[in-house]
């Protein structure tokens, strides 16, 4: 934030509320937060950009090296932030910089493999590719229909399953996700159901760990005082600008931006837009509505453990191997003539046919390059490959990627076998998740009874949740494994969520 704050907490009512504090938290200490997490999602997703985008100056840097960007693509990749100055001819100087040419080096044949993507994609794939049954713990089983009934119009009208396939994709790449639970008196006026009503005055809101700064018990990590958010957001009109345009050095209009500040107590919350205060209110459910989710366990940390920071060097050295290799196949696929004695030689292409005369007894061509092998090379670049499989827990066959006959593979028991690393990390990741959907369902339920709209005693807040089987299973064992649990005793309503079926169904 660039503009001066006009931070007033006296509403907050709370002394160790410092205003410098924030201040400092958004002016220093998110800039280098935002650029980090910034750089793991852009390993992620490795976003294109046109060759030389973010340069001050293009015409400066073509004077350094006019074959700079003499490439046969004209676009850079996010993973090349990564790669050495003698690939890329572009040199990095600093972790955020987007890097300028580097006029000792030309750029080169540039190869990427977004390994961390498909990782990821997968691993979220296994986490919250099926849909969660929740089920109230609550003693009276007509309240635990309605609570079950609440909750998921609640998460429905928050987007059900793809919001928890966003907050799945931001704790992996990010290492963690909160959860804002927004509490808001409705008047959804007279015969609305109960479920409208919670549908209307709870909102869930999934946010990226760059905004993110989080204010912690000074005694204990894992108690959350205050929770802040800042970012800028596009306002819906264009500014008249004075940043020149890069391509003509003159100015152009752009659209506006906005600076927000959000700052979330347990008893108060305020909104800065460009620094002045745009809302605030009291916070009906006594404590800061958010719930910490870290992807793994990161013990001492706010931040959990991210799938992506992990293969980041396992990712460049990849990269620069597979870069390496193109270069040497276009050097070495292309045969080529070194002629000595014959005049005119460089100006005569090579073809059937063509022949060459001289009077000089000294004349030779001859011929050089033609691919050649590279075992130790292949071997790195395989070594590489099975580093990533044991790092991130995901191997290709977790992505379908069938090789050396494991298509033959025809029960669960050894497909578990083969998956033990994947199904591992998955258990783990459900039990970081699963403790903050508790949660999130804890603090819907609690927020609904405050604002009076569905009432229920703190004891019947608890819920569990069922997670399906992340294997492809066989229709006919599980129903027979249901009839054999019913045999036993087991009540109908849990055979019947295990199967996948709901109380509506």
């Amino acid at each position: 934030m660039t503009k001066p704050m006009r931070l007033d907490f006296r509403n907050f009512a709370d002394q160790g509320l410092d205003a410098g504090l924030v201040e400092y938290l958004v002016r220093d200490e998110s800039i280098p937060r935002a650029i980090h997490f910034n750089r793991l999602w852009a390993y992620y997703k490795n976003d294109l950009s046109p060759l030389g985008a973010g340069l001050a100056d293009l015409e400066a840097v073509r004077s350094i090296d006019s074959d700079w960007a003499a490439c046969a693509r004209p676009y850079a990749q996010a993973q090349e932030f990564g790669l050495p100055a003698r690939i890329t001819g572009r040199s990095h100087l600093g972790y955020g910089g987007e890097g300028v040419p580097h006029g000792a080096f030309r750029r080169k044949e540039v190869v990427i493999e977004n390994d961390i993507g498909w990782r990821v994609d997968c691993g979220v794939h296994y986490l919250a590719g099926k849909p969660v049954a929740v089920e109230s713990l609550a003693e009276s089983r007509d309240l635990a229909s309605r609570i079950e009934a609440v909750l998921r119009t609640v998460w429905a009208a928050n987007g059900g399953q793809a919001l928890l396939e966003e907050a799945a994709l931001l704790g992996a790449v990010y290492g963690f996700v909160d959860l804002v639970v927004r509490a808001r008196p409705v008047d959804a006026g007279e015969g609305a159901s109960v479920e409208s009503r919670a549908a209307s005055a709870v909102a869930i809101e999934a946010v990226e760990a760059p905004r993110i700064l989080p204010i912690l018990e000074e005694d204990d990590y894992r108690r959350l005082r205050y929770w802040i958010q800042a970012f800028r957001k596009q306002a819906n009109h264009v500014a008249d600008g004075t940043r020149a345009n890069r391509w003509h050095n003159r100015p152009h209009p752009r659209i506006d931006e906005i600076e927000v500040l959000e700052i979330l107590g347990p008893r108060w919350w305020q909104r800065y837009e460009d620094g002045e205060l745009a809302g605030e209110g009291e916070n009906p459910l006594g404590r800061v509505p958010v719930v910490h989710i870290q992807n793994l366990a990161h013990p001492y940390h706010y931040e959990g453990l991210g799938e992506v920071e992990p293969l980041v060097p396992l990712q460049d050295e990849l990269n620069t191997r597979l870069s390496d290799r193109a270069n040497r196949v276009t050097f070495q696929s292309f045969k080529m003539y070194l002629g000595r004695g014959i005049e005119g030689f460089e100006d005569r292409p090579v073809a059937p046919g063509r022949m060459w005369a001289t009077d000089n007894p000294e004349a030779s061509i001859e011929e050089f390059g033609g691919d050649a092998e590279s075992p130790s090379e292949e071997s790195h670049i395989t070594e590489l490959r099975e580093a990533m499989d044991k790092v991130s827990g995901v191997t290709p066959l977790a992505a379908g990627l069938l090789k050396d006959q494991l298509g033959n593979l025809s029960s669960a028991t050894a497909l578990r076998v083969v998956l033990m690393g994947t199904l591992a990390r998955l258990e783990r990741k459900r039990l970081t998740y699963g403790v903050g959907l508790v949660e999130a369902n804890r603090m819907i339920l609690e927020a609904l009874d405050r604002l009076g709209i569905f009432e229920t005693p703190a004891e019947a807040r608890e819920t569990r949740l069922h997670w399906p089987s992340p294997l492809p299973e066989n229709l006919g064992e599980k129903l027979a494994e249901a009839k054999a649990k019913r045999e036993l005793g087991v009540p109908a309503e849990t055979v019947l969520r295990e199967l996948g079926y709901g109380p509506d169904d």
